[in-house]
Parts: structure tokens; C-alpha cells; sequence
């Protein structure tokens, strides 16, 4: 089978060795790519955006299935028109895609299904969002209803601090996706990731994570799209997990499914563990990043049937069996993430930090006039290792990563540090 894959960051990347292991893979393509895709399927500068040119291509080059990493190609239709031209697409459907398009549709969703989740009011009004904010207890949760790239959410320490994002949000400064703006309740707990794969009416539970979304050590500083995770998440017992699924996925499917617009794709829950038990946060369409990265290092089954079985509706017969070694992953990113990083700096050791346990997934990368490879994003590098605990897999990918010669470059020096400590407690 021939397959496309659309996207070009690590997720990507990480998708991509993950998909040319498979023997059901022909050739993979990628589109856009990046310096790290390109060592391992070629990649294609289609635009995403122009559907038609998505269709005409998988035509020509007789793709028998499409692969949808980000959220951006959802939300705007674009598994509508492959199906619609009779080309099979893993990812849900423009409608589907709404429960991370619009954080009010979700919410609204959990509402109708009684689906645990913080209580919020929804608001296209500055005015009538800070007389509500200002009606509540602090902190309190400011979140743009569109996608923001991981950043348009703010916790408001301050009645101040409040007005002032609810200004930032409705002054255009995450776009089209601070035109409306939902305000939540402050939930208090531990937060961690779970993934299932869902085909329209079957949930199938994958793994969990958990990510470190603060640029800083010690979870400081601005929230980013990640700058490390690992899995699976020792907080989420197995008796957690078979309750989220209870709980959360498969009521989520099930009101999807019965408002007409069905999810078939990945099915990623942001998850509070609260005292009460676990609430949702907010819903992604797709595989996280970074946490795809550690879920495909930890994945031992062929992941191609698992996408196929999503997309024809048929995984209740699908098994997918995982490592027991946990994956831990080191975002390196660009000097002035995540503002504006810096461009086109020069990167080095890359081939030699990469080894036994140790895998270097690329995510802004590109390579210069002269071969070299440079920094081409925010996001840059993800330094992804197994081990035999947390702490073995961290120090892996620590030791790795500074093997790498990049000094426009950096990481946080604490990521796993909560797996870490579990582990501390039960060794």
C-alpha cells in the first residue's frame, strides 16, 4: 500500500518510522516534511490547504491511504474531500474535528452526555466575560475557543490578570481563535494525556502520557505545544484508565456518533485527576506532540492495520500490544521559544547522539544551500529514548542530547520528574 502522510513536525516524523516498519507500507510520501522525514520516505511540497491537489496526487501516485498528523488539515475539511473523492483518511471529519477546533462544542458536548468536566460559561463578549470571571473564585481559566497552537490558554491568578487575557484574546492576538472565548473553573489535580483510537463507535484504548507544557524548569514560564513528555503515566493506574474510558471516550463516541457526525481518528483526552476523579480538560483531534513520539517507541505492534481498521470500521478486532520499557522524549528548542525563535542556526552531532534506546525525531528542521542542517521552528529537535524505568530513559536521552551541538539552542533539565519521583517512592 502506498500512503501519504501530511505534516512536518516531530509527530510527523515520529509516524513516519514508525509507518515505514510496517510491511503493509509500499512507499510513503510526506508532505511537507522535514530534514529528519526526508532521511527516511520522500517528501512532496503539495499545498494542504488545496484539497484538490491532495486528491489529484494520492490519483496519480495511487495512495491507498492518508495519514492527517496535524489538527489544522481536520478542521478545514480535509478528510471530507479524500473521502469524498474515495480515498481512505485517517482523522475525523471537519464536524468531528470540533471537539478540538471549538473548546465550547466540547464543552457543551460534556455537558449534554454528563461528561465530568469543569464548569465554564462561553462568551463573544469582553464585558460579559469579566462580570463573569469576576463573579468567581481564583484562579480561574481564560481559553481562546479556537486553535492556538497549545498557547491559548491562560490560568488567571488575579482579577486583573483575568480582564487582561480575556482583552489579549478578544484584541486578536491568537487570531480567529479568540473570537469567542470560553472561561472555566480552576481544577485541581494532576494532569496527564490518554489515547484511544475510535472508528466512528468502537474505542480502542492505546496508552497514556504526560507532558510538560511550561517552557521552564520547575513547570514555569509560558505554556508551549510541549517541551518533553513520556509514557506510559504511572498516576493513571489501569483502574483510572478503564474509567476514563468508561466515563469520558466512550460517552464522547457515543454522543458523536448519535448528533450524526461520528469521530473515526485519534482520540486525544487532556485529562485533571482530581480528588473527585478524572475530569476533562479538553479534547485533541489528533496525536499529541511530543507525546506521539514516546507512544510509537513504546508501540510493538504494525501500526498501518490499526489506522486502516479506524478508517473502515473495524476495531473491535484490532489488538494493539505496547513495550513495557517506558519511552521518555526531550523537546530542544530554538533561543526565543516560544515567542519568536531564532532561524536558521546551524545544528550538529545529531547522527552520533542517536543510538542504541535512543531515537532523534526532528520536528523544525530543514537543511541550508550548503546540506547543513539548521533550525526551522520553534520546536526543533526531540531527543526520544526507552528504558528500563523513567530515570534510565531520561538519563539516556540527557546523555544524548548532549552529544548534539546546537548553542542557539535549549531544553528543561527536569523533564519526567514527576515519573521520577514515583519511582523514588516505590523502589
Amino acid at each position: 500500500m502506498n500512503i501519504l502522510l501530511i505534516g512536518s513536525g516531530g509527530r510527523e516524523h515520529a509516524l513516519a518510522w514508525k509507518i515505514t516498519q510496517s510491511p503493509l507500507c509500499d512507499t510513503l510520501w510526506c508532505t511537507p516534511g522535514n530534514a529528519g522525514i526526508a532521511e527516511v520516505c520522500a517528501c512532496v511540497p503539495l499545498n494542504t490547504a488545496d484539497h484538490g491537489a491532495v486528491i489529484a496526487f494520492c490519483r496519480e501516485h495511487a495512495v491507498g491511504l492518508v495519514v492527517v498528523g496535524p489538527e489544522q488539515p481536520l478542521v478545514e475539511g480535509l478528510v471530507d474531500a479524500l473521502t469524498a473523492a474515495g480515498i481512505k483518511a485517517f482523522g475525523p471529519s471537519a464536524k468531528a474535528a470540533q471537539l478540538e477546533g471549538s473548546k465550547g462544542f466540547t464543552k457543551d458536548l460534556c455537558k449534554r452526555a454528563g461528561i465530568p468536566t469543569a464548569a465554564y460559561e462561553r462568551f463573544t463578549d469582553a464585558d460579559a466575560a469579566k462580570a463573569y470571571a469576576a463573579g468567581r473564585g481564583l484562579p480561574i481559566v481564560i481559553k481562546a475557543d479556537g486553535l492556538a497552537a497549545g498557547k491559548g490558554v491562560i490560568i488567571a491568578e488575579t482579577r486583573e490578570e483575568a480582564d487582561a487575557a480575556i482583552d489579549d484574546m478578544f484584541s486578536g492576538s491568537f487570531g480567529a481563535a479568540g473570537a469567542e472565548v470560553v472561561i472555566e473553573a480552576f481544577l485541581t489535580g494532576e494532569e496527564a494525556s490518554f489515547f484511544a483510537l475510535v472508528d466512528g463507535r468502537t474505542a480502542l484504548p492505546l496508552a497514556s502520557a504526560q507532558d510538560h507544557k511550561r517552557v521552564g524548569d520547575g513547570d514555569t514560564g509560558p505554556n508551549t505545544g510541549g517541551m518533553g513528555a513520556y509514557s506510559p503515566a504511572p498516576v493513571l493506574t489501569p483502574a483510572l484508565e478503564a474509567q476514563v474510558m468508561r466515563e469520558i471516550v466512550q460517552p464522547t463516541v457515543d454522543a458523536m456518533a448519535a448528533d450524526g457526525m461520528p469521530y473515526v481518528g485519534v482520540l486525544y483526552a487532556g485529562l485533571m485527576l482530581t480528588e473527585s476523579g478524572p475530569q476533562l480538560i479538553e479534547y485533541n483531534a489528533r496525536f499529541g506532540d511530543p507525546e506521539c513520539q514516546v507512544l510509537m517507541l513504546r508501540m510493538k505492534s504494525d501500526i498501518v492495520p490499526a489506522l486502516i481498521a479506524a478508517v473502515d470500521g473495524g476495531l473491535e478486532h484490532v489488538n494493539v500490544e505496547w513495550h513495557d520499557a517506558p519511552a521518555l522524549t526531550l523537546v530542544m528548542a530554538a533561543e526565543g521559544y516560544p515567542g519568536t525563535p531564532r532561524k536558521g542556526t546551524v545544528i550538529e552531532g545529531t547522527e552520533t547522539a542517536a543510538g542504541e534506546g535512543v531515537v532523534i525525531f526532528h520536528a523544525g528542521t530543514a537543511r541550508d544551500g550548503e546540506g547543513r542542517l539548521i533550525a526551522n521552528g520553534g520546536r526543533v529537535l526531540n531527543v526520544t529514548a526507552t528504558g528500563r524505568s523513567v530515570r534510565e530513559a531520561r538519563d539516556r536521552a540527557y546523555v544524548a542530547a548532549e552529544k548534539i551541538r546546537w548553542p542557539e539552542g535549549f531544553h528543561r533539565s527536569d523533564i519526567g520528574w514527576r515519573a521520577i519521583a514515583r519511582e523514588g517512592k516505590t523502589a
